[in-house]
């Protein structure tokens, strides 16, 4: 039996909601199906946590966080009580910095029962991995002067050795899968780092002869995601790049309220981080009809993580079982609130254990 020791931070507003959800999901998993056992151990640290301290997380937070084999994360943000860079580079950036969280993995498909926005989307199912610690959104830059003579300068920071990283990890992927990847750029128009990206790329891809790569700019790649994403497999971007096309995914899925994502420690140093796409939503919470669907498919990226992939299908396969079945918050055109998926969700991995 192995025991998976997790450190579960809910956040704020739904995060505690659907947090509390997929835990209860992966109980039952546990139980009907053996061979793993979870320990969550939640800490409040939230904008209600900041709001009593002044600070998103105590000064030993990280070093806490370290003792522990992943962490779960729900949702973070309050905008009412806490600016939303304070929530940000408070607790998230600074979980994904401080434990080279390096690799973020974002998964989309058409999923059952969901419609799509898209007219023909086809049986898409894509893989983005974003490179997650530098890049567009380094903190390197200022601001000097005021007034008309203002100027702001931002810059963009590409290190071979993370660039290589997340790319080799995509190839590694595509290798698992069909063998396809496509790498994001813009060196027509970004003439320093995107250049740099497309070297590392094709020096990696030397290495995998028998993946077929290709390199698209970013602004076709946006258009191809919205008009023919089932030709896509796995697809390596820059932190923005990443970030904009996983926003795409989630649109074309039909609810980024269903988008997963880990942040990987790729090299086992520290605990990797598992979280759902969605924000707070602080206008639903404690309304009772969140969607847990995010975060129970972010749990099935957990188990896969630690080496469960048979159990994370199970969770999977339970999951689309219920939204195929009519099964939904009202998000994604259903009338089930959080609880009622919850449950038919608990009970399609019961009726797994029965056959």
């Amino acid at each position: 039996m192995r025991k998976i020791e997790i450190a579960a931070l809910p956040g704020d507003g739904v995060g505690v909601e659907v947090t509390e959800a997929a835990k209860d999901v992966l109980h039952t998993l546990a139980r009907a199906h053996g061979g793993v056992e979870f320990s969550f151990t939640d800490f409040p640290w939230s904008c209600d946590y900041y709001s009593k301290h002044g600070e998103m997380m105590p000064k030993d937070a990280i070093s806490t966080l370290s003792q522990f084999e992943a962490i779960f994360l729900g949702a973070v943000g309050n905008p009412a009580i806490v600016p939303d860079h304070i929530s940000l580079w408070g607790m998230l950036i600074k979980i994904r910095r401080e434990f080279e969280l390096s690799v973020n993995v974002r998964p989309a498909k058409k999923v059952k029962g969901i419609t799509s926005p898209l007219a023909n989307p086809k049986d898409f199912d894509l893989i983005v991995i974003r490179e997650n610690s530098e890049g567009e959104y380094s903190e390197v830059g200022g601001r000097i002067h005021r007034g008309e003579h203002e100027m702001a300068i931002q810059n963009a920071v590409f290190t071979r050795r993370a660039t290589e990283k997340v790319i080799r990890y995509a190839f590694q992927l595509a290798e698992k899968r069909n063998n396809r990847l496509v790498s994001a750029t813009k060196s027509n128009g970004i003439v320093h780092s995107m250049p740099f990206w497309d070297e590392v790329t094709k020096s990696v891809a030397a290495e995998y002869p028998h993946v077929h790569t290709q390199s698209t700019h970013i602004d076709a790649l946006a258009a191809f995601f919205v008009s023919k994403p089932a030709e896509f497999d796995v697809v390596v971007a820059s932190n923005l790049f990443g970030d904009i096309l996983t926003d795409i995914g989630s649109a074309i899925m039909g609810s980024i309220g269903i988008a997963p994502s880990a942040n990987l420690n790729l090299e086992g140093r520290y605990p990797s981080m598992f979280e759902p796409v969605h924000g707070s939503a602080p206008d639903i919470a404690g309304k009772g009809i969140a969607n847990p669907i995010g975060q129970i498919w972010t749990a099935k990226m957990m188990l896969d993580h630690f080496g469960f992939e048979e159990l994370g299908q199970v969770l999977m396969d339970s999951m689309e079982e219920v939204t195929e079945a009519g099964i939904k918050t009202p998000d994604i055109g259903g009338t089930a609130n959080t609880r009622a998926v919850t449950e038919a969700v608990k009970e399609k991995i019961l009726e797994t254990a029965r056959v």
